[in-house]
C-alpha cells in the first residue's frame, strides 16, 4: 500500500508538473496567435488513452509518461513534422513570428513552472506557516551514521556549528557540508568537541546524496501498527519503545532500521520498554526486515518552531524561498562538475524522485515536493541542450545576435540528437536506480 501511495503522488505531482509547464508554452503561443495543434499529458506514440479536439487543437493523454507536449505549428520540436515545414511558411505559424516571440513561447513553460513554485509556497506559508527543527531543540542529538563516523562524530552529539558558525536550523546542517566544511563543533556529554572535516569527505558525502550521514536522534516508540504485520503478531503494542535486538541496543528509529537488517531470516529477541518493563519478544525476522509499526513522528517528541505569515506577508517570503531553492539547485548542480564528485552515482530516475514521496498521503509533503520538482524542472529545461527548451532558446539568441535563422535542416538533426542524448540519460539514470534497489 505505501508503494501504491507514493506512486500515485509521484504521478499526481508529475501530472501537475507537466501541464503547468506546457500551459506556458500554449498560451504564450495563443497570445502571439500562434496555432496550437496538439495539447498532451505524457507521451502518444501509436495511441492515446483519450483525446479530444476543441477549436484548433486536440488535447489528449497520452500512455508513454515520460513528459508531454504542445505541437506549435511550423515548429520543429519532438513530432519532428518534416512535412510542414516543407510547405510555405502560413502567418500563424510558429517560423512566421519575430524571433522575440519566439523566444518568449520558448521561456514561458519554464517561467510557469517558476511561478508554480511560488504560487505553492505563498500557499504553504500563509496557511501553515513554515516549520524547522533548532538546532538547539535537539536534546537527543543526532544518530551518527558511516560517514559521520568516519569524521569522529557519535551518535548522541550535538551540533552546535560548522565552520565556527552557529548553527540555529537543523536543516543547515547538510546544507552547510555540501558548501565545503572543513569543521564541526558537537556538544558531547556536556564537553565541546572539535572535529576536523577531512578533504575527501565532501565527495563521499555527494556522491551517496547525504545517505549514511546523519539523522534526527528519537526514541523508537510504536505510533501505530499494521493489521496482520510480524509486529501485531507477536504482542507489540502501540506506545511500546522498541531499544533492542538481542544484545544490541537500538535505542532510536534509524538504530533500530540499520541493525535489524542483519537479522533476516534469523531467530532473535526484540527488546521492549513497555510501562517501565522490559520485554523480549522471540521472532524470526522476515526477508524484507520490516515489523510493520510506524515510529511516533519526530514532531511530536521533539519541540518544533513555526513562523507564521499573514497572505500579504507570505507573498515576498514565498518568493524568496522559490528564489532560494532556485539557487541553491543550480549551486548543487555545479557539485557534479567537481573532481572528487561522482557525478554517475549522484543521479537518480524515477524511483528516487518517487521515494521522496511519503508513505502516507500528507498534502503538506506533497505540495513542499511537488514545488521543488517545480524549480528543478524549470532549471533542467533551461540547459542548452537540443530537444530542451534550453536547446531552442540558445538557438534563438544566435538568431537575433547574428541576424539569421540557423537552417532547418541543422535543427532538425540538432533535435535528433538531443532526443537520443536525453533518452540515454533517462534510460541511465533508471537502471541506475535499479541497480541501487538491488544494492
Amino acid at each position: 500500500m505505501e508503494i501504491l501511495i507514493k506512486v500515485a503522488q509521484f504521478f499526481l505531482s508529475l501530472s501537475i508538473l507537466i501541464i503547468v509547464h506546457e500551459m506556458g508554452h500554449f498560451l504564450a503561443a495563443k497570445w502571439f496567435k500562434t496555432r496550437v495543434e496538439k495539447f498532451y499529458l505524457f507521451f502518444n506514440p501509436w495511441f492515446s488513452i483519450f483525446k479530444f479536439k476543441k477549436g484548433e487543437t486536440t488535447y489528449g493523454m497520452g500512455w508513454l509518461p515520460l513528459g508531454g507536449y504542445v505541437k506549435i505549428a511550423g515548429m520543429i520540436d519532438e513530432s519532428m513534422d518534416k512535412e510542414q515545414m516543407k510547405k510555405p511558411p502560413e502567418p500563424w505559424e510558429f517560423r512566421s513570428k519575430p524571433a522575440w516571440q519566439r523566444l518568449i513561447v520558448m521561456v514561458a513553460g519554464v517561467v510557469f513552472n517558476l511561478i508554480l513554485a511560488v504560487v505553492i509556497y505563498i500557499g504553504m506559508l500563509s496557511i501553515s506557516g513554515e516549520k524547522y527543527l533548532p538546532a538547539e531543540n535537539l536534546k537527543y542529538g543526532i544518530v551518527a551514521d558511516s560517514l559521520a563516523q568516519n569524521i569522529g562524530m557519535k551518535t548522541g552529539d550535538k551540533i552546535i556549528a560548522v565552520n565556527d558558525e552557529k548553527i540555529d536550523d537543523f536543516r543547515e546542517i547538510l546544507v552547510k557540508f555540501t558548501r565545503g566544511a572543513h569543521s564541526v563543533t558537537v556538544k558531547r556529554n556536556g564537553d565541546i568537541v572539535e572535529l576536523n572535516v577531512p578533504d575527501d569527505f565532501f565527495g563521499d558525502l555527494i556522491s551517496t546524496r547525504g545517505a549514511n550521514f546523519i539523522a534526527i536522534r528519537t526514541p523508537f516508540i510504536v505510533d501505530d501498527i499494521r493489521n496482520n504485520s510480524l509486529a501485531e503478531n507477536i504482542g507489540i503494542k502501540k506506545g511500546d519503545h522498541i531499544i533492542g535486538i538481542n544484545d544490541k541496543e537500538t535505542w532510536s528509529f534509524y538504530e533500530f532500521r540499520k541493525e535489524i537488517a542483519n537479522y533476516k531470516n534469523k531467530e532473535t529477541n526484540i527488546i521492549i520498554s513497555r510501562n517501565d518493563e522490559i520485554i523480549e519478544l522471540k521472532t524470526k525476522i522476515p526477508e524484507d526486515a520490516i515489523l510493520g509499526v510506524y515510529a511516533k513522528p519526530e514532531t511530536e517528541i521533539l519541540e518544533f518552531a513555526t513562523v507564521r505569515y499573514s497572505f500579504f506577508e507570505a507573498i515576498p517570503a514565498g518568493a524568496a524561498k522559490a528564489y532560494n531553492t532556485t539557487v541553491n539547485y543550480i549551486r548543487d548542480l555545479a557539485l557534479l562538475f567537481r573532481p572528487e564528485v561522482k557525478a554517475s552515482e549522484s543521479l537518480g530516475g524515477f524511483i528516487t524522485i518517487g521515494g521522496i514521496f511519503s508513505p502516507t498521503w500528507d498534502w503538506h509533503h506533497f505540495w513542499t515536493i511537488t514545488a521543488f520538482l517545480s524549480v528543478i524542472l524549470a532549471i533542467m529545461n533551461l540547459l542548452p541542450i537540443p530537444a530542451l527548451d534550453g536547446g531552442h532558446v540558445m538557438f534563438l539568441l544566435y538568431e537575433i545576435i547574428v541576424g539569421r535563422k540557423p537552417a532547418d535542416k541543422f535543427l532538425e538533426y540538432s533535435q535528433m540528437i538531443g532526443m537520443i542524448l536525453l533518452f540515454t540519460l533517462l534510460l541511465y539514470v533508471n537502471f541506475n536506480d535499479v541497480l541501487r534497489l538491488f544494492n
